[in-house]
């Protein structure tokens, strides 16, 4: 019977796991000079453009400084579910933590709790080895940070922070598969799958599935009859049906928000080249488009050498070795591939499951350790087997810095020399012996008789040696992943100056609800709102709606990520219709390289705009949107104050460099060019603009927003000078409009005479009071997201119409009341599958209780000495 490990043992183990990788991570940052230990941002791509806002937002919601609260973000697309959001980006129990921190030093708290769930991963996967099989607490810690140092974490998650919860869920997912072979907390276990669940259903619901093939691996291994063998499963099964269950509330929300929410890319899956992906096994290695299946060469060297460690049991060596080569191919083929992505083609980087490959690697390198040090044979097939993948490898035209092979050569000599130090230390007491026996605790933590101090310490030096080894190469992975994720991928800077007089201005002007105040067309970030405050269209989620996203480029706004992020539109007619009364003028961001420099202030402009509440004559539609923006925004604003002239179009190789027409003088003009990139100018008149910038690619990933140019000369001519970056850019028929300053002011007026006069949010609810007789439609100036409701008057609650993409509700005249309510779709559902799981978890409770106090207690131990214990193989 094998033995355990003894509880002070698995906490030293995890506590040394936490410590390696905490060290590792900073390590690679130090030697990359990355924040917050250098200059070098770390805010890379949706980093910096989700996540850090996104826990700005939960610091302002724990502050209660947020406008809206769990289930709507007034801050974002003028409106926006927020619920989906929070299961997505900051449901994990390590994000509160942003509430410790100043509000300026927001990176430094995700910074914090990424290097927390980390390091937390670390420590869980040091406690489950043990538990697996007996063996060097050292060894645990060793690996622990292995597999939390994978690369996988450094490649991908540590700038994707919430997927490191899954990271964490994946060996304590495992250890309740562990419980339920013992029948032991059951309980326990299914709050470990509903904590795992709700921190990150996505990367969860990976971990889920590989625990669930170690667990029958680990049934079939120890040879468990079949009846014994089924129970354990169903025990599993119900285990995390009922976890999930008890997560069905944000799960289920989230699901269905993303039903909702505007289609991101879609591609076919191509799997990389063969030497690509064993490329990433080794470190210093970089491929944003392939797995990171790094763990350190220690780790690696001892799983190929499993097969051909003799100690180990027969069917352990088979099974472990089957399922490391099942689950690698299984990235490869398509069918797995999607499986493991729940059967939905990643939108980014495709190995989102590759963290599950590098558990199954430690577990398996864990095994060949645990049953003896590797003899001579063992461990020199290993490292054949390293030199080999190695040369096949660096065939692969992976990115990687000159000195990765002198980093892999002084791994794989600190690794093969440490194991072969402590395999001499171990060879007089048995390690690895082709019996089958072993000793559990080889390494300087076990002490007998014969080795004598020479021996301990030159067994001390090897585990030191093999700990260096392992910081030093996970830190050289971790720089490398660091220096070249700035290379390929977006960055942005952390909080900083720009951000403080930006949110000091938006601040000042902040008049919240009876107006809205935008933080600009000038972004730092795309979720702005989130950062420095307001309430504008800016809003980038994997959850940004289809009906928010349509609408703003029905009317002129751009856009990045195929529409899932939305921008600022700087347009007085579309202020107007959402109530933007407030308006920062800020200069381009200086840390975005291709931006102008320029140092003029941050300015606040402010115009009288109607209420959030209007009321119109008509009933409006859910379509009825055509090809001009011009005509679009009349359309939501109920008036016509746009010219749309005739346009000549000048055109060289690159594409247009000139557009000529004829407007009123005085009026403001306007240029949409949603598919144009370049700069744009109106020439002959002092009050042009000095230039509109505008962004598209010819993918359709970005379209550029409609911008203002100036006033329309005495001449009427209008003469737009056009300086195209890329070729291909096109401008559209109708791309310019006059606005009619005078007629829009006319209008503002009128939907504010007949408008509420008086208009409260609180939460999710929007109250209004109206002009007694009101007729029409009440409109709110937010997108029509499913899930609104509203009641005018006494009368009952009815879902929201839409008028043209907004919310709005039927008017006859006799209420002077309106109440529009959010509810989260999905969350009634989830509700009532959490209350079903909550009431199944307590009766299970209760019956594990009742069975516990009818089994009699087990009769006292003996007071003698126990001999000591001998760890033999199971088989």
């Amino acid at each position: 019977m094998i033995g355990s490990t003894p509880p002070r043992e698995r906490r030293a183990a995890a506590l040394l796991a936490a410590l390696l990788t905490a060290t590792g991570f900073c390590g690679g940052d130090v030697l990359a000079r990355g924040f917050p230990f250098g200059p070098r941002t770390r805010d890379v791509n949706d980093l910096g453009n989700q996540y850090v806002p996104f826990h700005a937002h939960l610091w302002d919601l724990l502050h209660g400084r947020a406008d809206g609260g769990l289930l709507v973000n007034w801050q974002s697309g003028y409106g926006s579910s927020f619920l989906p959001d929070l299961g997505t980006y900051l449901s994990s129990p390590f994000a509160p933590l942003v509430a410790l921190f100043p509000r300026d030093e927001i990176d430094l708290a995700v910074y914090v709790i990424t290097l927390l769930k980390a390091a937390c991963a670390g420590a869980a996967m040091a406690w489950l080895l043990p538990r697996l099989r007996p063996g060097p607490w050292w060894a645990a810690g060793l690996l622990g940070s292995s597999y939390a140092l994978c690369g996988w974490t450094l490649s991908y998650a540590s700038y994707n922070p919430m997927w490191l919860d899954g990271l964490l869920a994946l060996p304590l997912l495992c250890l309740v598969g562990e419980w339920a072979r013992e029948g032991r907390h059951r309980v326990a276990g299914v709050l470990i799958v509903a904590l795992a669940w709700v921190a990150n259903f996505y990367t969860a619901y990976m971990a889920t599935l590989g625990a669930a093939l170690v667990l029958l691996l680990r049934l079939w291994t120890d040879g468990s009859p079949r009846r014994p063998a089924l129970a354990t499963v169903g025990r599993a099964a119900l285990t995390t049906v009922l976890g999930v269950g008890l997560a069905a509330p944000l799960v289920v929300t989230v699901y269905a928000g993303t039903r909702h929410a505007h289609p991101g890319r879609a591609g076919d899956f191509t799997p990389v080249a063969t030497e690509n992906l064993l490329a990433r096994l080794l470190p210093t290695t970089y491929s944003y488009a392939s797995p990171g299946l790094y763990v350190g060469v220690t780790a690696l060297v001892l799983a190929l050498a499993l097969p051909f460690h003799r100690a180990v049991p027969v069917r352990e060596r088979a099974g472990w070795t089957v399922l490391v080569l099942a689950v690698v191919l299984s990235l490869q083929w398509t069918p797995t591939h999607l499986a493991w992505h729940a059967f939905s083609a990643p939108n980014g980087s495709p190995y989102r499951q590759a963290f599950v490959v590098c558990a199954v690697l430690v577990c398996a390198a864990w095994h060949t350790l645990a049953h003896g040090l590797p003899d001579r044979r063992a461990l020199g097939a290993g490292g054949l087997l390293l030199a080999m993948l190695a040369a096949w490898a660096y065939r692969s035209r992976l990115e990687h810095p000159s000195y990765a092979l002198p980093v892999l050569l002084l791994a794989a000599a600190g690794s093969l020399t440490g194991l072969a130090l402590l395999a001499r230390h171990a060879g007089g007491r048995g390690a690895g012996r082709a019996d089958g026996t072993a000793t559990a605790g080889a390494g300087p933590a076990t002490t007998g008789p014969g080795p004598g101090r020479g021996r301990t310490a030159l067994a001390g030096l090897a585990v030191v040696l093999l700990l260096g080894t392992q910081l030093g190469e996970a830190a050289a992975t971790d720089a490398v992943a660091d220096r070249l994720r700035l290379g390929h991928m977006d960055d942005y800077a952390p909080w900083g100056a720009r951000q403080e007089e930006q949110a000091a201005a938006v601040a000042r002007a902040e008049d919240w609800p009876r107006r809205r105040t935008d933080p600009g067309r000038e972004q730092t970030v795309s979720n702005d709102p989130l950062m420095v405050g307001g309430q504008g269209a800016q809003y980038y989620s994997s959850l940004t709606s289809e009906v928010l996203s349509r609408t703003l480029t029905a009317l002129g706004g751009g856009s990045t990520s195929r529409g899932r992020s939305v921008q600022s539109l700087d347009n007085p007619v579309t202020d107007a219709v959402f109530s933007v009364g407030a308006r920062v003028h800020s200069p381009p961001d200086p840390h975005q390289r291709a931006n102008p420099r320029g140092d003029s202030p941050v300015t606040v402009s402010r115009r009288p705009v109607p209420p959030l509440v209007t009321v119109r004559p008509d009933r409006g539609s859910a379509t009825g949107f055509g090809a001009s923006p011009y005509r679009n925004q009349e359309l939501l604003l109920g008036s016509r104050v746009y010219t749309v002239p005739r346009l000549a179009l000048r055109t060289d190789a690159l594409g247009p460099v000139a557009v000529t027409a004829r407007c009123r003088a005085g009026s403001e003009a306007f240029l949409w060019a949603p598919h144009f990139s370049g700069v744009a100018r109106l020439t002959e008149t002092a009050t042009a603009v000095p230039v509109a910038r505008y962004r598209s690619d010819a993918r359709g990933k970005a379209i550029a927003a409609m911008q203002p140019l100036g006033t329309v000369p005495d001449s009427g001519r209008l003469d737009i000078s056009l300086s195209p970056n890329r070729a291909g850019a096109t401008v559209p028929d109708g791309a310019v409009g006059c606005l009619d300053t005078a007629r829009l002011r006319t209008a503002v007026d009128r939907l504010t005479a007949t408008g509420a006069f008086e208009v409260t949010v609180s939460g999710a609810t929007v109250h209004a009071r109206l002009p007694a007789g009101s007729t029409g439609t009440a409109v709110l100036a937010a997108p029509r997201i499913v899930g609104w409701r509203c009641a005018t008057g006494d009368g009952a609650e009815r879902p929201a119409r839409t008028y043209h993409g907004l919310v709005a509700a039927p008017l006859d005249g006799s209420a002077t009341t309106l109440t529009c309510t959010f509810h989260p779709p999905g969350l009634r559902l989830g509700s009532a599958i959490g209350g079903l799981a909550l009431l199944a978890t307590t009766a299970l409770a209760v019956l594990t209780a009742a069975r516990r106090r009818r089994t009699p207690a087990p009769s006292a131990p003996s007071t003698a000495a126990p001999p000591r214990e001998r760890v033999t193989d199971a088989r």
